[in-house]
């Protein structure tokens, strides 16, 4: 699993995945931290053969995860089947090695902190070499900050690590930081090949519209630009258990259409989130199960205060995060899935889990204190109600919120558009498709901005791109160029510290100054509900694990 937040596009780093509302009620099994929901069967009971068709919202920029473009889901569910990740997410939202991958991980030294990974001996790229001690160098070195040509997502981690050599052989590697890391574990995953990444054009370029060499129970067949589609194949030079299907195909769909096509036999399986129509369709449909787990998905609204932006004023952001009533669209959005729906709380921790705190009581909707706070800012209103817009120097205060193509989408925009014109704030709604939207939002290109980010077991390591400050030019994920000092002191506090507890307790403190930075406003951890063909084993609703590629199949 990655170990940085991706952004969900329908995410993108961004695929963003839709939401619903409307009908009435429909209730779905546990949301207990640990349950899944997979149609559990032993390998002997599962097919030998068949394709897995896996719907996806857009083809990735870049297929090597680790690269700017790249760090979106739909890649990463790509490359979890093909490419090495060194630790596996379990569903009570802890982590433990993969074996096909090591032999062994520790902890050998504490000061300075010392990890020694002693590598699988089978472990080999599908080019025949094997994975080695410097594929985490190389790993180490294009994303440790150091050389800017290296065009990554984030250095966390990897900038705290002094050195990477090798140990008694070549399958060991010898990692000494030089500052404390606490969540190493989510380190080198996915891992690419030196041979391949280990310059930064090679990093930048090689998987950019292909995926050359992998090493995982698939492999690449083929990709087809024109039908937006990824064939992989089972690797049959894979050291591992064998992979149950031959193929997994993944195929962009919109949305809209993704119940029909499960109907009509075109796909296995969709995320049905918090979208009420599918999950009717889903209910409806012969030969199809609703499965249900908690997941780490959760959606937000993000707010950009770059320098020159409208939202530069801190105030200004405060009000607008004021004047959103979290409640109110978490309701609309899936009061009608989740009984009794409370919005979520928290940037860093998933809802239920031990270290979650709800912090937004640190800027709670009071769109009354907004009004007060968009006046002193110089925010003037000329009359009252809905259309009575502020100005300030003959300048209306209009907000342009983009959003991702799907209808889901659009109720949560029309929900702020709604409450925020209370408050006198004009917002212009304006939808992209696909890598238009990836485009748009890396760059900046937006006051408002509503998509979902997906948690990892290393939470605040993979937060870190998020919410600290950008490095230079480069926003790393922190789209909106909201940040502060004192964020980006207690993240190197926290990474550092390896109290858990202590740890949790920064983590907390972290999300509450992001709160009150109004860098996002958190509306709903989405839920993990997922209509499935009813003769597919092993996959489903995973809850806070990983996907099992290789179990994964049908039974007759």
């Amino acid at each position: 699993m990655s170990r940085r937040f991706v952004a969900l596009l329908a995410v993108g780093a961004f695929a963003l995945a839709g939401c619903g509302g409307g009908g009435g009620a429909v209730s779905t099994p546990s949301q207990t931290v640990g349950y899944t929901d997979l149609n559990p069967q032993p390998r002997e009971n599962v097919r030998d053969g068949g394709d897995l068709r896996w719907p996806i919202d857009s083809l990735p920029n870049n297929y090597n995860y680790n690269e700017v473009d790249g760090t979106i889901q739909d890649g990463l569910s790509i490359a979890n089947a093909v490419m090495p990740s060194l630790f596996t997410a379990t569903a009570d939202g802890g982590e433990r090695p993969d074996p096909d991958y090591l032999s062994s991980a520790a902890l050998t030294s504490s000061a300075p902190e010392v990890v020694t990974y002693t590598l699988n001996p089978k472990a080999t790229w599908s080019d025949g070499t094997p994975i080695t001690w410097r594929d985490l160098e190389a790993s180490w070195r294009s994303q440790n900050g150091t050389d800017p040509g290296y065009q990554v997502s984030g250095t966390t981690g990897y900038e705290d690590i002094a050195t990477v050599a090798m140990g008694r052989d070549d399958k060991q590697a010898v990692v000494t930081f030089r500052t404390p890391f606490a969540e190493w574990q989510g380190l080198f995953s996915p891992l690419y090949p030196a041979s391949l990444t280990g310059t930064p054009t090679g990093f930048n370029t090689a998987y950019q519209s292909t995926i050359p060499v992998t090493a995982g129970p698939f492999t690449l067949d083929s990709i087809d630009q024109t039908a937006k589609s990824v064939t992989l194949k089972r690797d049959p030079q894979w050291w591992g258990t064998p992979a149950k299907l031959d193929h997994i195909i993944f195929k962009a769909y919109d949305r809209s259409a993704m119940a029909d096509a499960l109907a009509n036999n075109e796909i296995d399986f969709y995320q049905v989130g918090s979208d009420l129509d599918l999950l009717r369709r889903a209910q409806s449909a012969p030969g199809v199960a609703v499965r249900n787990a908690p997941s780490r998905v959760f959606w937000e609204i993000a707010l950009n205060g770059a320098p020159g932006s409208v939202l530069a004023d801190l105030p200004v952001r405060q009000a607008i995060a004021q004047a959103i009533n979290r409640q109110d669209i978490t309701n609309r959005m899936i009061g009608q899935i989740v009984p009794n729906a409370q919005p979520d709380g928290n940037h860093l921790y998933v809802p239920d889990t031990k270290d979650y705190r709800d912090n937004a009581d640190a800027l709670p909707y009071d769109p009354g204190h907004a009004e007060q706070m968009l006046e002193s800012a110089g925010w003037a209103r000329r009359g009252f109600g809905p259309g009575a817009y502020r100005t300030k120097d003959g300048k209306r205060l209009s907000l342009r919120m983009i959003y991702y193509n799907a209808g889901s989408n659009l109720n949560i925009v029309k929900s702020v558009q709604n409450q925020l014109a209370q408050v006198g704030i004009d917002v212009v709604p304006q939808q992209y498709q696909g890598n238009e939207f990836d485009t748009n939002l890396t760059r900046g290109n937006f006051d408002l901005v509503t998509f979902g980010w997906a948690g990892t077991t290393t939470p605040l390591s993979s937060a870190v791109g998020l919410y600290a400050s950008p490095l230079g030019d480069n926003p790393r994920q922190n789209f909106g160029r909201v940040a502060s000092p004192e964020i980006d002191a207690l993240f190197k506090q926290g990474i550092a510290e390896l109290d858990d507890a202590k740890r949790a307790e920064i983590g907390n403190r972290i999300d509450r100054l992001i709160w009150q930075q109004a860098h996002s406003v958190v509306l709903y951890a989405r839920p993990g509900t997922v209509a499935v063909r009813a003769n597919l084993a092993n996959f489903g609703a995973p809850g806070l694990g990983d996907i099992d590629y290789i179990d994964a199949g049908f039974v007759t």
